[in-house]
């Protein structure tokens, strides 16, 4: 019986839905977060250069495709480069963008008159 390697679990992992692969992050992380504080840097940091295409960035970002192409329609986000028809954004670009609408989502004190 063949034994499963490293590359394997790596091939399989690589080739699931965002959205699995961050479930996926999330059960690893479970017994660890009680005794362990990982940096922003620490968990993201080899995604500091990566791309993201329009599907995965309005994820990233919490909203829908259409809520995001608004946001491209209108000038707010500015793809990196362009593959084919494919447009991809930076990473960094949209860690900024995500902190300005966490930053407009926020409730505001309302202050007694």
């Amino acid at each position: 019986m063949r034994q499963i390697t490293a590359e394997d679990v790596y091939l399989s992992f690589i080739g699931l839905p965002v959205n699995e692969r961050a479930r996926f992050f999330a059960m690893l992380a479970e017994p660890v977060a009680q005794t362990q504080n990982f940096s922003h840097e620490q968990v993201f940091g080899h995604l500091a250069g990566a791309r993201f295409t329009a599907h995965e960035a309005a994820e990233y970002l919490g909203v829908s495709i259409a809520t995001f192409r608004r946001y491209v329609a209108h000038g707010k986000l500015r793809a990196k480069e362009e593959v084919g028809r494919s447009q991809l954004f930076a990473t960094e670009e949209l860690k900024l963008f995500k902190r300005a609408l966490q930053e407009v989502r926020k409730p505001r004190a309302v202050s007694a008159a």
